[in-house]
C-alpha cells in the first residue's frame, strides 16, 4: 500500500480525495464548490460536519466542511461598503467560497497535497474591485490537514482584506470549555466584553456568535466529543477565534480570522497587502490525545 494516495471522482461536483495510509486520514475537497473540504478524518475518525443537501445544491450556502472566507470574514453593515469613494454590496464572508477554484497541481512525495487557485474576475470585481490570485496548497502529513495560503495582490494599488476559515467539527456537545490563553471575548449576543478564565462557553444557548479578542498564542484546542480532542494552530495574521453553532445541530464552527465583522467598514485593523505584494500564512487542524 503505498503511504499517500490522491484519487477524484464525481459526486455532483468533481471531488478530490487525499489520503494517508499509516494515519488512517484522509480530507476530500470540491474545487468547483468554492474549494471546500467537505471531509476531514484521521485516525479513521471522521472530523467535520456537513449538511450534504446544501453542498449539492448549488444555489445554497454549504452548511459543513471548511468554507474560506475571502477578502472579508463575517458579514457588512446592510451587506455593504465603501472603498475610496464608490459604493460596493458583498455578501457574508465574502467571493472565494462561491467561486470556482482550479486544482494547479497534486502531490505526493512529501504527504498527499492538493493546490487550488482563485484569480478574480469580473463576477469578483463587481464587489472587490481588485486583481487578485489566491494559491492554497492543502497538505496531509502525519494525520493533520494544513493550509498554507497565499494572498497575491495583483492590482496596482494596496489590496483591504481580513481572509478567514469557517470549519465546521462534527459535535455532540455544545457546552465545553476551550484551551487558550486569551483572557477575553465580545458576545455578539448581548455585545458586551466579557472576561474568560477557562469555563464552558454553551453554544446552544447563544444563536449569535462570540469571538476571543486577545489569545498571544495563536492556537486553541477543544473537545466537541467525549473521546475527540480537536488543536487548531495558526498564523499570526489571525487575531481572532470565533465561535459560533447553531441550536439542534450537531456541530461547532471554530474559525480564525484576520478582523472582526464588518471590518471593511470600520478600517481599523485591515490587513493590506502592497500593490504586487503577497501575504503568506496557515493553518493546521489535527487530532490529540483525549
Amino acid at each position: 500500500m503505498k503511504p499517500y494516495d490522491i484519487r477524484s471522482y464525481t459526486d455532483g461536483y468533481e471531488i478530490y480525495e487525499a489520503l494517508e495510509s499509516s494515519t488512517e486520514s484522509w480530507f476530500k475537497i470540491a474545487p468547483e464548490r468554492g474549494g471546500i473540504v467537505i471531509s476531514y478524518g484521521t485516525g479513521g475518525e471522521e472530523l467535520l460536519y456537513l449538511d450534504k443537501a446544501t453542498f449539492y445544491d448549488e444555489k445554497a450556502n454549504i452548511r459543513g466542511g471548511i468554507p474560506v472566507l475571502f477578502p472579508i470574514s463575517g458579514q457588512l453593515t446592510e451587506g455593504a461598503y465603501t472603498w475610496k469613494g464608490q459604493a460596493y454590496k458583498m455578501s457574508n464572508h465574502g467571493v472565494a467560497r462561491t467561486s470556482p477554484w482550479t486544482v494547479e497541481s497534486t502531490d505526493t512525495t512529501d504527504g498527499a497535497s492538493i493546490t487550488l487557485t482563485l484569480s478574480s474576475n469580473e463576477d469578483t470585481k463587481g464587489s472587490f474591485p481588485f486583481d487578485f490570485l489566491l494559491r492554497f496548497t492543502y497538505r496531509l502529513k502525519e494525520g493533520v490537514l494544513t493550509i498554507d495560503q497565499e494572498y497575491h495582490n495583483l492590482s496596482g494599488e494596496e489590496m483591504p482584506m481580513y481572509p478567514g476559515f469557517h470549519p465546521y467539527f462534527a459535535a455532540d456537545r455544545k457546552a465545553i470549555a476551550y484551551e487558550t490563553d486569551a483572557t477575553r471575548y465580545f458576545d455578539y449576543n448581548d455585545h458586551q466584553e466579557k472576561p474568560y478564565e477557562g469555563r464552558v462557553i454553551d453554544l446552544d444557548q447563544l444563536p449569535e456568535s462570540v469571538v476571543f479578542l486577545d489569545a498571544k498564542q495563536r492556537e486553541i484546542t477543544f473537545s466537541p466529543r467525549e473521546q475527540t480532542v480537536i488543536h487548531l494552530t495558526y498564523g499570526d495574521e489571525f487575531r481572532y477565534v470565533v465561535l459560533w453553532s447553531v441550536a439542534g445541530k450537531e456541530f461547532i464552527c471554530v474559525e480564525p480570522w484576520m478582523a472582526k465583522t464588518d471590518e471593511l467598514n470600520r478600517g481599523d485593523e485591515l490587513t493590506l497587502v502592497p500593490a504586487g505584494g503577497i501575504l503568506k500564512t496557515t493553518l493546521a487542524i489535527g487530532r490529540k490525545q483525549a
